[in-house]
């Protein structure tokens, strides 16, 4: 068995990183695209490699050659690489393609190593690997039968994004049997060259001989191996953290701070959302509604407060919609001035925003970073602040004060003259559920300012929804001036639109996370490394008691599972802590299921 790699192409989309390399020379982690496919193929006792190259000609057989690969490597030159495509490459080294069993390769390519091994090692002798399409994919499409036959391939025209669940994406990894080529392949790639051209792609080819009663070739469905093709540097970027070695995969994903569609067979448990809201229904009515909402500018922020209002049941003037809750802690506390108490391990998005030198932090010390309303107050009453700040419930920690005990702190900060911001974001999601966006609380306490994002409980963080209410109106008018006026999209305010209608949908939505919580509590307490502390959030704060650190934990959940989680312990002063995030059912028993096994 031979390989042949198609490497002449000028990869102009990588911009200055090609200006005076190849494609394939662009290093990933340090390692050139092409030194680490030549040593994957130089494990597999291969007769030879063949490189079509063209671009950058000299420089890369220079490169190669200074390589230590011990398998013999013929070039094949396309000295017209800037007039052609893939389709003239691969016809310039038919001769070997007839001459041997190939495993045929484009060289933008970057898989691990048991993608090429699951292709040879099947006895199939004609294959093309494919994997389930996905919305960052490009390039050429097929469609299956039960035997994994190839019953079409999909021109760009032709695609249907309804039928994507039934769509495979070509990995541009083939392996042909010498009397495939020779008697199938060859002689329609010289003919369809002949006929069409030589600026198209090979796969043109499989598909015209896809439509022969007995084509001969089938595909090869991958799972969940990793594999990645790099032709602009967002994609450069993305498999940097897929095939980052050790740790390094979990902090380059995880310092992307969301974006994970991109990696679709991740399972999330690092940000926190209702896992039952939206329902069908709400998506619906979007859905029907995106081309108007996509074409048109939506209304100013006048209008969106009054929405806001609506769904609040607090006065317009009370109100400011924010692009996410993030535009208005940052509005929020530009407006603050002198010391700022802060409760900690916290959310830090607050404490991001001021000067470390404005911090009075009340460090929580007990083992379930638990605390009273009296402790804040202890703690504070001889302390030297202006403002302080209360997420409730906490996180990471979980930690809930009752609504009474809320008020109580909100009639001592009146006292004492303390500007008081109370985040309640996850406050749906405690038993009691009790708010402080009502107009009487708002109204009777003057240095209170109440933050709520609506990504968390009510499951749309893509929209960016937030907002901030205060009795306070020199504040209320401050961040309204503050924020952009078109601050959120026409997705947003029509989510804020139709609401209303779904209220009920939500709170039984809500009932159903609480049932769920419960249970998965349960099931994470029979984890025996873990001690889990209670919680009125949708995340649970666990302990890991023995076997493994936060970090490795989380990097072999990575590795082995795609499940992404949280290591908390730079939070919680190097103590050995993660949070889970409160997923379905189905989601939170594979959960349970990877931290039993291991």
């Amino acid at each position: 068995m031979q390989a042949i790699i198609l490497a002449a192409g000028m990869g102009k989309r990588l911009g200055d990183l090609t200006k005076d390399n190849t494609k394939c020379m662009v290093k990933v982690n340090g390692v050139t695209l092409i030194e680490r496919l030549l040593n994957q193929l130089d494990l597999l006792n291969l007769h030879k490699i063949v490189m079509v190259v063209g671009y950058k000609a000299e420089e890369l057989k220079s490169y190669i050659s200074s390589l230590n690969v011990q398998t013999p490597i013929e070039f094949v030159e396309n000295k017209v690489y800037d007039q052609t495509n893939n389709i003239y490459s691969l016809y310039l080294a038919k001769q070997q393609l007839i001459a041997d069993d190939t495993l045929l390769f484009e060289s933008d390519l970057i898989v691990e190593d048991s993608v090429i091994r699951k292709l040879v090692d099947n006895p199939y002798p004609d294959l093309a690997l494919v994997a389930k399409f996905e919305s960052w994919m490009d390039g050429t499409v097929v469609t299956l039968d039960d035997d994994n036959n190839i019953l079409r391939f999909i021109p760009t025209k032709s695609f249907k994004f309804e039928e994507i669940p039934s769509y495979y994406k070509t990995v541009n990894i083939y392996k042909f049997s010498k009397e495939f080529s020779a008697n199938l392949y060859v002689p329609f790639l010289e003919a369809y060259c002949a006929a069409l051209g030589k600026n198209e792609y090979y796969e043109q080819v499989l598909r015209v001989i896809t439509l022969l009663d007995k084509p001969g070739i089938k595909a090869l469905p991958l799972q969940d191996e990793h594999w990645y093709e790099i032709d602009d540097v967002q994609d450069l970027d993305i498999a940097e953290s897929i095939f980052s070695a050790n740790n390094n995969a979990l902090k380059k994903i995880s310092s992307r701070f969301g974006g994970y569609w991109r990696y679709p067979n991740i399972l999330d448990y690092c940000y926190l959302v209702n896992p039952y809201f939206p329902n069908e229904r709400l998506m619906a009515e979007i859905k029907a509604n995106f081309d108007r909402l996509l074409c048109e500018y939506p209304s100013g922020l006048r209008v969106n407060n009054l929405l806001a209002s609506k769904d609040f049941g607090v006065s317009q003037d009370y109100i400011c919609v924010g692009n996410g809750a993030a535009e208005l802690i940052k509005s929020v506390t530009e407006w603050m001035k002198g010391k700022v108490g802060v409760i900690r391990p916290t959310f830090e998005e607050y404490p991001n925003r001021l000067r470390e030198e404005d911090l009075v932090v009340y460090r929580v010390q007990n083992a379930d970073y638990h605390y009273s309303a009296q402790d804040i107050i202890d703690f504070y009453s001889d302390k030297d602040i202006q403002n302080l700040i209360l997420i409730n419930p906490d996180n990471p920690s979980g930690n809930y004060i009752a609504h009474k005990d809320v008020l109580m702190l909100c009639d001592w900060c009146e006292q004492k003259g303390i500007f008081f911001i109370v985040d309640e974001s996850f406050v749906d999601f405690s038993e009691e559920g009790a708010t402080l966006l009502r107009n009487d609380i708002l109204e009777k306490y003057a240095h209170l300012a109440v933050v709520k994002s609506i990504s968390k409980s009510y499951g749309v963080p893509g929209l960016r929804l937030g907002i901030l209410a205060s009795g306070n109106r020199e504040l209320i008018r401050w961040i309204c001036k503050d924020v952009a006026i078109w601050n959120i999209n026409s997705f947003a305010e029509f989510y804020l639109q139709i609401y209303g209608k779904y209220q009920k949908d939500y709170e039984q939505a809500c009932e159903d996370f609480k049932r769920e919580r419960s249970r998965f509590a349960k099931a994470l307490s029979e984890v025996p490394y873990l001690r889990v502390i209670p919680t009125q959030a949708n995340y649970f704060l666990c302990e890991v008691t023995d076997k493994y650190t936060p970090e490795v934990l989380a990097a072999i959940l990575l590795k082995h599972y795609n499940i992404l989680i949280k290591d908390c312990s730079s939070k919680t002063d190097g103590k050995p802590y993660i949070r889970l995030a409160v997923r379905n059912t189905d989601d939170n028993n594979t959960l349970i299921n990877a931290l039993k096994e291991l």
